[in-house]
């Protein structure tokens, strides 16, 4: 985009990645964890076994540890927008303003009500009042997170609403087609899918610990039951979701599909890439293969995408320079188009403000012609639509592999447990300690696929990142990027330094 200093651009990218990466770290614990609280009370409640209720008491205190960093990190995230993307904050605060509004007022109430109860409340409320506060907590946790990806998924497919070419800013039309969006329910199944399976691992990985150390033994063996069984459960449930937004990638986000597929050339019944590592010189209409090696399974990317055979699935190279056969516009028509709209929405403003409104009819009628392809205006070259293909397609991969090998890790713990051997198990409980941290990685590289393949846009279609940032120098971005690594940094070590110490002092000191 002509005029646009770049550098701040890529630094305001940097520090919201930085912010939402970090906040990350916390999410999927928080999700998890307060399901298996939910849980293990309800085991507790059911049986009257004390054993439970110091089981639920020790995982709550962890709970709330990690809570309690969690929202640190995702209130400064929101406050980036008003800071770094003021441009995005004005023409979208209608809309993406509405689903966080609803997460604060409440989603993020409920937890908080219910909060004080569920850890203060032991003693001073009932056991089936203190177990549905419990629940509660768990629900508002992940009610809040669907209120977050509602948001994100309008990004990624902006729908239920209408741009305003007197107040250049895009306003909500109906709430409800926002909040049932296909990207937005896709996202939000799979993203708390996937953050089940990680408060499982976390749960595995500690009680694990246990036992290596010969600690806490019977109260680890129970507590693995519980999160292995959840995390089997949600294992089949990732599966189903990630399916799910493979398929709605494909009709709502081709290029996304493509970029994390490698897939250049579009196909009909498209090979799936099990394996493969990228050729870093290929680029979008050149002839070099997209790998340098590879291993596929023929039609089965098409199976997946279309839900049935012989359908043709668009390549990065058909999205850029377009196929007239299966009516595909280029990127180079879609700017230029782009570019009248920009240009007949600038007529229309000037012949407004002047008073010819005569003028400004015909500026308005012009522009409404091309208007859906607005965002594309700001772009220079159609190239400029291809994600980083390399990182998105090594980040979907190894998500991929790493869930998959989750499911028989949480399989073999449930076997395990349930048959006795777990002591005998050595090399079983070490990977169980590891696993937690591959599960970060895991859900860190679907934050990554998400984000990373759907640039170059802030809102898909209709407003690159490049057209939504401030216009402040990129030193100050920069300044406050390192300060809030530092930041972020410290918070972090804090919560690993507080997590060890409670998790060596055990459940007696819950």
């Amino acid at each position: 985009m002509e005029g646009v200093d770049l550098s701040m651009v890529n630094w305001a990218r940097y520090q919201f990645a930085l912010t939402a990466m970090y906040h990350w770290l916390f999410v999927p614990i928080t999700l998890g964890l307060s399901l298996l609280c939910a849980f293990f009370e309800s085991i507790y409640v059911r049986t009257g076994n004390e054993e439970w209720k110091r089981i639920t008491r020790f995982w709550m205190t962890l709970f709330g540890i990690n809570f309690a960093i969690g929202v640190a990190t995702g209130i400064i995230m929101e406050f980036e927008f008003g800071t770094n993307w003021s441009n995005y904050s004005w023409m979208v605060g209608d809309i993406f303003g509405a689903p966080l509004a609803i997460e604060g007022i409440v989603a993020f109430f409920l937890e908080a009500t219910f909060f004080a109860v569920m850890f203060f409340g032991w003693d001073r409320v009932s056991k089936g009042f203190h177990l549905f506060s419990t629940w509660m907590v768990a629900i508002g946790s992940n009610l809040s997170a669907l209120w977050i990806l509602v948001a994100n998924g309008w990004m990624q497919y902006p729908v239920g609403m209408a741009f305003n070419p007197d107040t250049v800013r895009f306003e909500m039309q109906n709430f409800w087609e926002v909040l049932f969006s296909p990207v937005a329910m896709a996202k939000f199944t799979h993203t708390t899918s996937t953050s089940f399976m990680v408060g499982s691992l976390f749960v595995i990985a500690v009680a694990s610990w246990y036992l290596l150390r010969g600690r806490h033994e019977e109260m680890a063996r129970k507590s693995i039951i519980v999160a292995s069984a959840f995390g089997l459960l949600s294992t089949f449930y990732v599966a189903i979701t990630g399916d799910e937004s493979a398929y709605v990638n494909a009709s709502k986000q081709p290029m996304k599909l493509a970029a994390y597929e490698g897939l250049y050339k579009g196909q009909i019944d498209a090979p799936m890439t099990v394996f493969g590592i990228v050729n870093g010189d290929k680029k979008p209409g050149d002839n070099q293969s997209p790998f340098l090696m590879d291993v596929k399974i023929p039609g089965v990317l098409g199976l997946l995408s279309t839900r049935s055979f012989g359908n043709f699935l668009p390549g990065i190279d058909d999205l850029v320079y377009g196929n007239k056969e299966q009516n595909i516009m280029s990127g180079a028509e879609k700017i230029r188009l782009g570019k009248e709209a920009l240009r007949d929405l600038t007529a229309y403003k000037k012949a407004k403000k002047a008073g010819d409104a005569g003028a400004a009819e015909t500026s308005l009628a012009a522009f409404k012609v091309n208007q859906q392809h607005l965002g594309y205006g700001f772009l220079q070259k159609p190239e400029d639509l291809v994600p980083p293909v390399g990182l998105s397609f090594y980040s979907f991969h190894l998500m991929v592999a790493l869930f998959g090998f989750f499911g028989v890790v949480f399989l073999l713990f449930l076997l395990a447990a349930r048959n006795g051997t777990l002591l005998a198990r050595r090399g079983l409980l070490r990977i169980g300690v590891l696993s937690f941290a591959l599960g970060m990685i895991g859900s860190q590289a679907g934050w990554i696929v998400a984000e990373v393949g759907r640039q170059p846009w802030a809102i898909q279609g209709m407003l690159p990142v490049s057209a939504a940032t401030t216009n402040i120098g990129a030193g100050s971005v920069q300044a406050t990027f390192f300060l809030f690594l530092a930041v972020f940094t410290l918070l972090l070590i804090a919560e690993i330094k507080i997590m060890a110490k409670q998790i060596n002092i055990g459940p007696e000191g819950a």
